[in-house]
């Protein structure tokens, strides 16, 4: 009996070992029967490294890849074509080729987050007000498939409002959007609030006021996850919010889509989701390991001195 080939794919990043991506897509693989191989690829961060190792891979063969911090910008300025949704996000995270040999690019983080709240917990975006923190690349990438679902209005807040002000303005023809500081939000509730700051990843958080979750209905989203409780998590259940859930749903749904684009297929998020849940679980009570050295002198990262503390005190939703 013949074994069919495989179609190869990649998530290229750096640092990359702790990528989830690989796990995700063997599972999304095995459930639904196709043909595939996924790895990790560490890139270095020098001038022209990325473009090389894409040109290299496409010329290879390969099919497609994700893209992880901190090429997303540099994936956008690479492919030849990019949908709305990449575009409006400054950033791509998903790379596929065609038969003709063009690239194009998408960002599925922002429906990822969507899926995640409206079809794993059931909470509708519709008509909400909504609360979103921080302004940086996270954000900007969920802004457009948040403002899709009609809420009644979008807040950004940060601490350079500046940089909140400049982010509302590129979305402000997809509906009620705004930006504010801090300080700004005292005396205001919102329906669900969603934390896209890297804060937790210090075990720190946005300077809130205590009164913004409203009894009985707030909802808190935090786009890190955590063998743990976050600290946002922790912080929301304990001012009223109602249901706060982390972004490891938004990690497996974001995949899915990207797994859909490439082969046509949706997968089934839900066992995968548990699976990683168990995975994490188990990590508490692992035995140390040692980071590897590309973990090692990173400027502005943690430096944990286990692999898997990362998932412990709380990990970016990047892949």
């Amino acid at each position: 009996m013949n074994t069919p080939s495989l179609d190869h794919y990649l998530v290229v990043g750096n640092p990359i070992a702790h990528s989830k991506s690989p796990f995700i897509h063997a599972e999304f693989a095995k459930q639904t029967q196709q043909a595939i191989s996924y790895e990790p690829l560490l890139i270095e961060t020098n001038n022209g490294a990325f473009t090389q190792a894409i040109q290299a891979f496409q010329a290879q063969g390969g099919k497609g890849l994700n893209v992880t911090v901190p090429f997303k910008q540099e994936a956008w300025a690479l492919v030849k074509q990019r949908s709305t949704r990449a575009e409006r996000a400054g950033a791509v995270n998903t790379i596929g080729f065609d038969n003709q040999g063009n690239s194009w690019g998408d960002n599925t983080d922002g429906i990822g987050l969507v899926r995640d709240l409206t079809k794993n917990h059931g909470k509708s975006l519709n008509n909400q007000r909504i609360l979103l923190l921080g302004a940086g690349g996270a954000v900007r990438g969920v802004l457009e498939p948040i403002l899709q679902e009609k809420p009644a209005c979008c807040v950004i807040a940060n601490r350079t409002v500046e940089k909140a002000q400049t982010l509302a303005r590129l979305f402000t023809d997809l509906g009620d959007i705004s930006a504010s500081s801090y300080t700004d939000l005292a005396g205001q509730q919102f329906d669900i609030i969603i934390n896209g700051t890297s804060a937790s990843l210090q075990g720190e958080l946005p300077p809130l006021p205590d009164d913004i979750i409203p009894l009985k209905r707030g909802w808190c989203y935090d786009m890190m996850y955590s063998a743990q409780r976050t600290p946002f998590i922790q912080w929301a259940l304990e001012h009223g919010a109602i249901c706060a859930r982390d972004g490891l749903g938004m990690l497996v749904e974001q995949a899915a889509e990207a797994f859909y684009l490439w082969r046509g297929v949706r997968p089934e998020t839900e066992p995968v989701i548990e699976l990683l849940k168990q995975r994490l679980r188990d990590s508490l009570s692992a035995s140390p390991q040692t980071l590897p050295p590309e973990y090692s002198g990173i400027e502005n990262r943690p430096e944990p001195t286990r692999f898997g503390d990362w998932e412990k005190s709380g990990r970016c939703i990047d892949f």
